[in-house]
């Protein structure tokens, strides 16, 4: 399994492909689509992700090893694709690995700089419930 910091390396390298932002979106979308999905019945209140624009549900579990496991889902194209890029970071990591973690791939891929600020707001919200859920699974 790869480190939260080989994980942002790999996708740092596949978006420094794309000279024009526009073709970054493109790609942003297209990994929306490969999202894994949260089963409807998850998509409650409970799962609302605060402090986003559009609606974005997250759930999360966690393996006997510790780890914890995210799926997703949003009703906006972009935002899809801002939470896949945040759960394949996060994805299978330990909660102590996700608290630690420097989030540096946002701004060196462009990210940050090119979101509405609605859109930066919800993907600050996005990151903010995914440490919670980090830090309410304690140590691992």
């Amino acid at each position: 399994m790869k480190t939260i910091e080989e994980v942002q390396k790999d996708i740092i390298e596949e978006f420094a492909v794309f000279d024009e932002w526009l073709d970054k979106y493109e790609y942003l979308i297209d990994l929306g689509r490969d999202i894994a999905l949260i089963d409807e019945a998850d998509k409650t209140d409970a799962n609302l992700i605060d402090g986003c624009q559009s609606r974005v549900w997250l759930t999360s579990s966690r393996d006997t090893e510790g780890r914890l496991h995210f799926r997703a889902d949003s009703d906006a194209i972009i935002t899809k694709g801002i939470i896949s890029l945040l759960i394949r970071v996060f994805e299978g990591q330990l909660p102590k690995d996700i608290l630690a973690a420097d989030l540096h791939f946002i701004d060196e891929i462009g990210l940050r700089e090119n979101l509405s600020p609605t859109r930066a707001g919800g993907l600050a919200a996005m990151i903010k419930r995914i440490r919670a859920i980090a830090a309410a699974s304690g140590e691992g």
